[in-house]
């Protein structure tokens, strides 16, 4: 304990002590020490021993005396804030603090809750929140001559409870989008007057996304390229309207009466399609002013473009994505209700000329309630899986953002357990608590490995699986888990598909429901395990929205334990729901198989009864491909070498272990705590075999990028990531990006020792076999397939995306696939690939704007445009590049391809 004794500072009595016992204090106000009256010296004695941020002002300048626990507030003025004036040190902010320090010298003992403080810090103002008292202090005449203050800053606790709001929020923003999407389509749906069904649209369009004005305007071809009648109007008055001619058939709403797609723009004065309308070079004058603007087609079952829902906002970028996605869906009711509408006016027009056929229109309108009813109906099952759907989407993201700085900790805490473990190896008592030790760390992995999958966050490595033969493989173990009392019969269905997953993954997912079975049946029973193909079609789709309809290869396993009541059914993949008794089971098994498969793109399905048993069945997607025959390194042997690997870590916990780790198998280790420093590294002209780096570091350079610009500078450099966490950066649609290599957090020794030797073979291996010039697409091996060529398909809808992919996988090529064009971009900053092929009217970032970006990136790659049109913009810009009209056949398709690699331009 730090004490005052006749006015002087004992040694040892921590940093801020050593300041006062060397420095004598003579720069303070107060004097020296030894001159300060007993009751200052008291007090200042309690704050120096307090664990919590507390400092002393005293005297007429109110000298500024701290602990060493407020070091950390303002690092910047330590210690050259220690004994100063309190205005002085806290000037910036004095005004704020001025009024609260007079009130409490006259006496007032305050306090204050998560106060706004503007902080300056690291040479800027930042917001911070603390929470504080100021007590008035007394000396020994009983006068105020100074005030005590205990603060604690509460910054990241504020900033939590803020994000919770804004994602409740945004939670509540949907649900309220969700019940006016329902309610519109439910009246729509009831609707069989035009006029009135169009006008429910348009005000529900209007609530839904908040603009000024909308309008619904029936498609009608005057004969000279004409379409308009305005049906529908809401936000402001018809006569706004009155004064001008009806829209026509110009470059900005030709998409929306040809059908063609949805329109929106943040400005739509700055659209290239905006101002050709002539005799007009805009809006025509007097026009509500218009910058947001979205509008989206309403076809018929037939596919004719019915009309047009027009919206928009005197104010720019006030259409979001969940808005538009709504009015697609407020079309798709409004069309529907528009061809009953015309349906029954048909009939009617019918009735009025026949009255025979009164029969047939009691039965329509029977159909027609029938059709209602199924359809609120099913629309109410999918609105309650959508909403269990969101929650355990919203669950995942909470626990799979746990696992970063866990498995980070846990990665010094393995690494330093191991490096000690060779220090004592003839310690047996040490190196038993040292084993016991490394047993917790790998139960930590494993729960922060469980923690990743519910969340949808690990890292797979797919590979084209037949689930038969890995089940059958596992036979054996599985007996061994459940025990002589359980029957095990193993199913596979003959004519098994191959599905795309991470084989590892799946067994870890069978293995897991095994064990929940053999707990459920507490003794002896039976568990049957099924492999079979299985179709999952449109209605069922519908029902389930989560689910894509397709083809599926489904895994059921099946036990004759004690069931499941539907309370239990809703909650079981919930993580840390269980029903075991405390200490027989963690409740992640089933969270994590519930993540693996919704990561791979699959779903899962749970069938039980009390008393009768349960059934899981895990549904996923279904590969063309031929089965991958992947060699097993965990069995070889961990060996070291003499390479030279640059560590880029940011954690100097984790890097100094790593460094300890690798020095020790003989490799020369270089390192660097960020990408920065890592390139300075590359670039200083040192022999880098390898370069070992984090996923996630600070600062402006990312682990890609810095990967990318190793390889130009090294062009033979091996990499080797490593992450407890990848936030996406290296992994996309749940899949490890092609050609990437990742080690987790925590990794032990010998894996990290394996997962080397084996990054650097490969790397020689590939070196090797490209000495020479590769084949061009279209030249074919011995199985008929082409040879490496990369290719890299940008469409942004799902549907068409995924027969295009499977197309092109079943051609031969090896096919990345992306959803838009900046996510394409970000493929290109880390992959590269021979072919493009990208669909001209993507969302957002556009197709030829897309195709700069990427001959920006590869000078080389060759461009194959899919469009409707029969003419590219700016073709002029794309050298070698190939107009692909949609639809087409898979032989155009890979005769595009093949053409547009002959084509390409030579770097």
């Amino acid at each position: 304990m730090t004490r005052l004794e006749d006015g002087v500072w004992p040694r040892g009595g921590g940093s801020i002590g050593d300041i006062l016992r060397n420095s004598g204090f003579s720069g303070c106000s107060l004097g020296p020490v030894k001159s300060w009256p007993a009751s200052l010296r008291h007090i200042v004695e309690l704050v120096l021993n307090s664990r919590q941020a507390n400092f002393v002002v005293w005297g007429p300048e109110l000298a500024f005396i701290y602990n060493d626990a407020y070091v950390p507030i303002f690092p910047e003025r330590h210690p050259g804030a220690l004994g100063k004036p309190f205005a002085e040190v806290w000037s910036d902010i004095w005004p704020q603090f001025g009024p609260i320090v007079r009130a409490a010298l006259q006496g007032e003992s305050q306090l204050f809750e998560e106060l706004l403080i503007p902080m300056r810090r690291d040479g800027r103002i930042e917001d911070t929140w603390f929470t504080f008292s100021y007590t008035p202090l007394r000396d020994e005449a009983g006068a105020i001559a100074g005030l005590l203050c205990a603060t604690m800053e509460v910054s990241a606790q504020v900033i939590a409870k803020r994000r919770e709001r804004h994602a409740l929020e945004e939670l509540r923003l949907k649900s309220e989008a969700l019940s006016i999407v329902n309610a519109a389509g439910a009246a729509i749906t009831a609707e069989l007057n035009v006029d009135r069904l169009t006008k429910i649209a348009v005000d529900a369009g209007v609530a839904l996304t908040g603009a000024e004005f909308g309008a619904f305007f029936y498609n009608v071809d005057d004969g000279e390229g004409g379409s308009y009648m305005l049906y529908a109007l809401s936000g402001v008055d018809r006569k706004n309207f009155d004064k001008f001619p009806m829209p026509r058939n110009t470059k900005v709403f030709a998409p929306t009466f040809s059908g063609e797609c949805v329109v929106r723009s943040d400005d739509i004065l700055l659209d290239p399609r905006y101002g050709q309308n002539a005799p007009y070079s805009g809006m025509p004058m007097g026009h509500l002013p218009v910058r947001s603007y979205l509008a989206v087609p309403v076809k018929s079952r037939s596919g004719a473009v019915i009309g047009g829902l027009f919206f928009g906002h005197a104010q720019p970028g006030r259409f979001t994505d969940a808005a538009q996605a709504s009015l697609v869906s407020l079309a798709g009711q409004a069309a529907v209700a528009i061809d009953n509408a015309r349906l029954l006016r048909a009939a009617e027009l019918e009735i009025a000329r026949r009255s025979s056929i009164e029969d047939k229109l009691r039965k329509l309108n029977e159909t027609l309630e029938m059709r209602v009813a199924s359809e609120i109906a099913e629309r109410q099952q999918a609105e309650a899986a959508l909403q269990q759907s969101q929650k355990m989407e919203s669950i995942g993201k909470l626990t799979g953002g746990v696992a970063h700085d866990f498995n980070n900790l846990l990665q010094v805490i393995s690494g330093n357990l191991q490096l000690l473990g060779k220090d004592i190896s003839n310690d047996g008592r040490a190196k038993e608590r040292i084993s016991n030790a490394l047993a917790a760390v790998e139960r930590g992995s494993r729960l922060a490995s469980h923690l990743l999958a519910f969340g949808r966050r690990q890292p797979l490595e797919p590979k084209v699986v037949n689930i038969g033969r890995l089940v059958a493989g596992m036979d054996d173990m599985l007996r061994r888990a459940l025990g002589e009392e359980i029957e095990v019969e193993t199913m596979v269905s003959g004519g098994l598909w191959n599905t795309f997953a991470d084989p590892i993954q799946i067994e870890n997912a069978l293995l897991n429901l095994a064990i929940n079975s053999r707990d459920a049946i507490e003794g002896s029973g039976k568990l049957t395990v099924e492999v079979g193909n299985a179709f999952l079609d449109d209605s069922y789709s519908r029902t389930h929205p989560e689910v894509t309809a397709g083809q599926y290869v489904v895994l059921a396993v099946t036990d004759t334990g004690s069931g499941m009541t539907p309370e239990v059914m809703a909650q079981a993949f919930e993580p840390y729901f269980s029903t075991k008794p405390e200490g027989r089971g963690t409740g992640l098994g089933l969270s994590m198989v519930y993540g693996f498969v919704k990561q791979s793109g699959g779903h899962v399905k749970i069938y039980s009864e009390v008393g009768e048993g349960t059934t899981v069945k895990l549904y996923l997607p279904r590969s063309f491909q031929t089965e991958d025959r992947v060699a097993n390194n965990e069995a070889a042997p961990p060996a070291g070498g003499t390479e030279t690997i640059l560590v880029a870590e940011d954690d100097e916990g984790v890097r100094a272990t790593v460094v300890e780790m690798l020095t020790d198998l003989g490799y020369h280790v270089l390192k660097a705590r960020d990408g920065q420093s890592a390139l300075t590294v590359l670039e200083s002209g040192a022999h880098i075999d390898l370069l070992f780096t984090d996923v996630v570091m600070p600062g402006p350079l990312k682990s890609p990028e810095l990967a990318r610009m190793a390889r130009e500078r090294l062009p033979n450099i091996a990499v080797l990531y490593t992450s407890g966490y990848t936030e996406n950066s290296i992994v996309h649609g749940g899949r490890l990006d092609p050609g990437l290599e990742l080690v987790s957090k925590p990794y032990t020794r010998d894996a990290l020792a394996r997962k080397i030797r084996h990054v650097l073979a490969s790397s020689a291996s590939r070196r090797q076999a490209t000495t020479g010039p590769g084949p061009a697409p279209g030249t074919t091996s011995r199985e008929g397939t082409h040879d490496r060529t990369r290719l890299l398909l940008v469409e942004d809808d799902a549907f068409i995306r995924m027969d295009m992919a499977e197309i092109l996988q079943d051609l031969g090529y090896d096919v990345i696939d992306a959803e838009s064009g900046e996510q394409a971009v970000e493929i290109l900053t880390h992959t590269a690939v021979d072919i493009i092929v990208a669909d001209v009217g993507l969302p957002g970032m556009s197709g030829p704007a897309f195709a700069a970006k990427a001959r920006e990136i590869f000078p080389s790659v060759g461009l194959v445009f899919a469009t409707g049109n029969n003419h590219l913009p700016d073709a002029s810009r794309f050298s070698g590049s190939v107009l692909l009209l949609k639809p087409f056949s898979s032989s155009a398709l890979d005769q595009a391809v093949k053409t547009a690699f002959r084509q390409r331009p030579i770097a």
